[in-house]
This record gives C-alpha cells, structure tokens and sequence, in this order.
C-alpha cells in the first residue's frame, strides 16, 4: 500500500464460465494472468460471501459475514480433484455469456455439488484436511451450518420467526437439531471447505505473481443472518429479537428523506465488554482472504445514524457515537498492521477526516465526482489528490464511464472534462483519458472496473442502487480482453511508475 501500483475491480461472479456465473475455475487463473501481463498488483474484488435472490442477489446482503459464496465454486476444479464425473456436469443447460442467470444456475449447481458431496463421503471424508477446517472456522461455521439447514426445514423463514426453542438457541433442543441433521449440517461444512480450499488456490497464485487481492466488507450484518442469530446479544434488539433501531444515513444532497438500509444496529457498548471479539474474529478472518481490507461506510465506525424502528424514512434519526478511539487501539494492539482501505465517500465530517489522517487508512477518490459545481475546487480532481489515495474512474454503484458520458451529464460537465483533460476528444477512447488521470495522479493505488477499461456503456453497469431487481449480473466474455488492452495498460504502468 504504500507504494505505487495499479488494478482493476472485477468481481468473481463476473468472469466468463461455461455454467452461468463466474467462478473459481480456469477463468479466474486466466484473467490472474491478463493482469500480471498488464503489470497490474491489484485485483479488487466484492464480497465473497453468499447470496439468495431474497436480496436481489446483492453481494452487499447475506446470511452470513464469514461464509463463501457456494456458487462460487468450480465444477471444472471439482472434475479435476475426481469428486465429480463428466456426468455429473450433464446435461449442461445453455447459460446466456454475457450475465448472470442466477434463476437457473443456483439449481444447476446444487445438483453438483450434492453429487461432489457424495464422492467426498466415500473418498476423503476422512481426511485431516477437512476436519483442520472444521476446527479452525468453528467460531462460526457451526451456527452458519446449522442456520443454513433450519431455515430450509422451515422453508426459508427469517430465522426472528422461528419457534421460540430454535429462535433462543436453547441448549437441549440445538443438540437434537444437530444430531437430527448431522448429514445436512456436514454438507453445508463440506461446501464451505470446498469454496476456501478454491479461493485460497487462487489467492496463492495471484501472490506468487505480485498480485494482491483487495476484499470488501460491509460494515453492518443483516438481521436475517447466522451472525445476528449466533450473537443477538451485540444488536439492538426487543424481547421478540426485532430491531428497534435500524441503519441509514441523514437527508443529505442525494436524497431529501436519506437512505434507511434496515440493518440491526451493533450494541458497541457489549461489544466493548467483550474486547469486541466478534469484530477482531471478522477482521482476522478477511485479512485472511485478502491483502487488502476494504470497509464500505467508514463513517459508521466514528458515529452512526440510528433510525427508529418502524420509520418509513431515515429523517427521524439521530447521530450516535461508537468508542472508536478504543475500538481502533483494541484493533492495532492485535494487529501489528491494518491494511484497511475506508470507503469515505458521501458527507464526511471533520472528526472522520481527523480519524483517518491519524490511523493513516488509505481514502477512495472517484473521477466520476470531480465535475460538478465544485468544479475546480472539487477533493475529486487529481491535482488535489495526496500519496495516501486509491483513485477509482468508478465503482460497482456507479455508472460505468461511457455510460456517464452518454447518459448522465450536461453540456456545461462535459465542457469541465475537456478542458481539464486539455482535449476535446470522442467518447469511444476518452476512457483512457480517464484511465491516465488516475495512473499519473499523485495516489498510491489507481483502480479501474473492467467496464471502464473496455469503453463498456450503461448496459455493463454492475449496480444501480436503491433498485432490486436487474443488478449484479455483468458478465465479460472472453474475447473482450486483448492484448492490444493488455499492452496498453503495461504501457501506462511503465510510463506513471506503477510496475
């Protein structure tokens, strides 16, 4: 992090796969590669862990804050360890190339993965490896496993409704469910153990080839999770285990009633009581799946805006302040070093500000910001970055660069951009006068979506906040990258000092 380097956001599920979404197969070494050609150090991914079409398939919402997403894993990986036959992959349905049919692909691959688990039972159940997992992710792979099974038997309800032994975790009866379900709960263990035995493959050979790996975690848990169900003693909740205050953000230039996310709010007060193990157990866990931690809401760890349950909006909240200065010195006692990335997009306050100097955490900047009526006084622009940066063209929330250009902007913000970049040039290539903004910025770290890189339009888009429906579903096909692209970025490396 503290020296110069380039990299591009993709996320898994986006990478080309015969089997409907991107996984941790071939595809994934391939554009491990495409990078290191590139002379990129950075891969950036979302998070990791599952999704379920209750959530829009969003990857920012799960029933879990540890577990691996289990349409991640590769049946082509699972064919190469013998767990599977070419049987087992037939038939194979015709999956659209260029996104995510989440429908039919999670039906697909749970046939697999059954029958993968079914050779793990005669082969390798047995086996040291598995059981070393078991034990070293037991602080929550019991309560995710055990989750994941009830919530089938009881036919996907939140687990708040719940009979009242199941919902309060009584000893005698939790015992029974997990011999009753011994099977099932092993399963979901085995699934897990599949994923992480996938990704840390991938990890190593990314490392191995001076590629780091940035991962990216949510600040808050949804309330319908094994977290929240394993720990209800750490959020805000009533006698029946409902939220009375729930997560957003104020009105602010973007929204004139704020943004009520609904997720539970943390009791930081037992948190601190307990050494805020829970959070020292998730940082430990991710700084293990990845070089690089990213926070989405960073904001949230100094003050907080608690909504009251039941609101229809986030106007009626009010600011609530976390121990932070203690939560931070519990966390650089146990970790001799942070490398924490903090999203401080949106309102951020001098406190925040003051906050992040003093950690030192790197701070995002994205150029889609920087032409407003700020302009050119905006924190957005590079010539007012500093070395403690990682500049993005965009994010997932954004529209991707083209699509800005051609969809989002006026006359006057289009006249900003050419007479910043000194060029009045056409939208097919001023994504690369993007691209070189950021590679010749004073920042650290440069980042790009694969969209931005390729001159992809609004179609490409990975997220449109605040919808449900028609997100997370991008998906290159293999053809897109070239060494044309490959050699052009290589270039810019050399030329801006980020090799």
């Amino acid at each position: 992090m503290d020296k110069r380097g380039s990299g591009i956001l993709l996320h898994i599920t986006s990478l080309p796969s015969a089997y409907g979404i991107g996984d941790l197969g071939k595809s994934a070494y391939d554009f491990a590669d495409f990078l290191y050609r590139s002379k990129q150090t950075f891969w950036q991914v979302l998070p990791l862990t599952p999704t379920n079409h209750v959530f829009g398939n969003s990857p920012y919402s799960s029933f879990s804050a540890f577990a691996g997403n289990k349409a991640l894993i590769s049946p082509d990986v699972l064919l190469e360890e013998g767990l599977i036959s070419k049987e087992d992959l037939e038939p194979l349905p015709k999956f659209p190339d260029h996104y995510c049919d989440y429908e039919h692909v999670v039906p697909y691959k749970e046939k697999i993965l059954h029958n993968a688990y079914r050779h793990f039972k005669q082969k390798e159940r047995k086996s040291t490896a598995f059981f070393d997992f078991c034990s070293a992710h037991k602080h929550w792979l019991d309560d995710f496993a055990t989750f994941v099974v009830l919530k089938t038997h009881l036919k996907g309800q939140p687990w708040y409704e719940w009979p009242d032994d199941l919902k309060n975790r009584v000893p005698s009866r939790m015992a029974a469910v997990q011999d009753h379900f011994k099977d099932e709960i092993e399963y979901e263990k085995f699934l897990q153990y599949r994923f992480y035995r996938q990704w840390f493959a991938l990890k190593k050979y990314c490392n191995e080839r001076y590629i780091h790996i940035i991962g990216d975690i949510p600040i808050y848990v949804d309330l319908d999770s094994s977290d929240v169900w394993a720990h209800q003693h750490l959020f805000k909740l009533d006698e029946n285990s409902r939220p009375t205050v729930l997560s957003g953000v104020p009105p602010d230039y973007f929204s004139a009633t704020g943004q009520l996310w609904g997720n539970p709010i943390y009791r930081w007060d037992v948190l601190r009581e307990q050494g805020y193990s829970w959070w020292i157990d998730r940082m430990e866990h991710n700084m293990l799946l990845f070089d690089i931690v990213k926070v989405d809401h960073f904001r949230g760890f100094i003050a907080y805006w608690e909504v009251p349950a039941g609101s229809e909006n986030a106007v009626n909240g009010t600011w609530v302040d976390v121990p932070y200065e203690d939560f931070f010195g519990t966390l650089k006692k146990r970790f001799y070093k942070l490398p924490m990335l903090a999203e401080d997009l949106g309102t951020i306050t001098p406190d925040v500000k003051e906050v992040l100097y003093r950690l030192q955490f790197m701070c995002m900047k994205v150029l889609l910001f920087a032409f407003g009526e700020d302009f050119p006084h905006s924190p957005y622009l590079p010539h007012r970055f500093s070395k403690n940066y990682i500049v993005y063209t965009g994010t997932h929330d954004n529209n991707t660069l083209r699509g800005w250009l051609d969809n989002e902007l006026n006359d006057n913000q289009r006249e900003k951009i050419y007479r910043y970049i000194g060029n009045n040039l056409p939208h097919d290539t001023i994504h690369w006068e993007f691209i070189r903004l950021a590679m010749m910025s004073v920042a650290n770290i440069a980042i790009f979506p694969l969209q931005d890189v390729l001159g992809l339009g609004a179609e490409a888009r990975m997220n449109i906040p605040s919808t449900g429906n028609g997100n997370w579903q991008w998906r290159m096909t293999p053809c897109q990258i070239t060494d044309e692209i490959s050699n052009k970025l290589a270039q810019m490396c050399e030329i801006y000092e980020r090799t």
